[in-house]
């Protein structure tokens, strides 16, 4: 997957010693959250549609030089890369940097998640379970084995969620045997976070609590 092919060069990059009006109207008629500034074609900054209540339009762009903000890609940046980019600086658009360091583009959000929900994780049929364990204890080769193990397919896994040193993974797996590759995470310690409901724990759970509760109707 090239993500080198969703770099948009319609979007304007606005030179420093330019006035902020161009600036303002872009932010004004657009719904995105950063701009591009150079100088002298080379990129020294972002500035952010939040700050835009202070831009004054016959200003210079470089009088709002300490509201610029270094982000951007290199050209060669994975989509992980992209993605991890967006979430860190809360940005909706991201220009995109030659080995020169010129602004040759920028990648738009939308595109990129677009594009993101088309591979075979979410596209392929499957069934997805979320699983945790102790951020030191567990590992991929692990989850893997404990899948194909139980003779069934894995798509794919990502971490989720980490916090105080437990990780959450989602994997999803193809069809058939789903119980006992739940049942196998379990002896491996894992936690069910979320399943299928042909797990026969949660099957269980639910008899027993059906029960109580007629039990506590009586």
């Amino acid at each position: 997957m090239r993500i080198q092919s969703y770099i948009v060069n319609t979007l304007p990059v606005f030179e420093i010693k330019e006035t902020l009006e161009g600036v303002i109207q872009f932010f004004k008629y657009t719904t995105y959250s950063h701009v591009a500034i150079a100088e002298h074609g080379k990129f020294v900054g972002v500035l952010a549609e939040r700050d835009m209540e202070i831009f004054e339009a016959d200003k210079k762009i470089e009088d709002s030089r300490h509201l610029m903000e270094v982000v951007s890609s290199p050209f060669d940046s994975t989509w992980m890369d992209v993605l991890e980019l967006f979430a860190r600086n809360e940005a909706n658009i991201l220009p995109v940097l030659d080995e020169e360091g010129s602004v040759i583009g920028y990648y738009d959000l939308t595109e990129i998640v677009a594009m993101f929900i088309e591979i075979p994780f979410f596209t392929e049929q499957g069934a997805i379970l979320v699983v945790a364990k102790k951020a030191s204890d567990y590992s991929f080769s692990e989850i893997a084995q404990i899948v194909e193990s139980n003779n069934t397919k894995l798509i794919g896994a990502f971490i989720t969620d980490a916090r105080e040193e437990v990780v959450q993974i989602t994997v999803k797996l193809g069809a058939g045997n789903l119980n006992e590759v739940v049942q196998t995470f379990r002896r491996y310690d894992y936690s069910i976070l979320f399943g299928s409901k042909d797990d026969q724990f949660l099957k269980d759970l639910k008899q027993r609590s059906d029960y109580l509760n007629k039990y506590l109707n009586v």
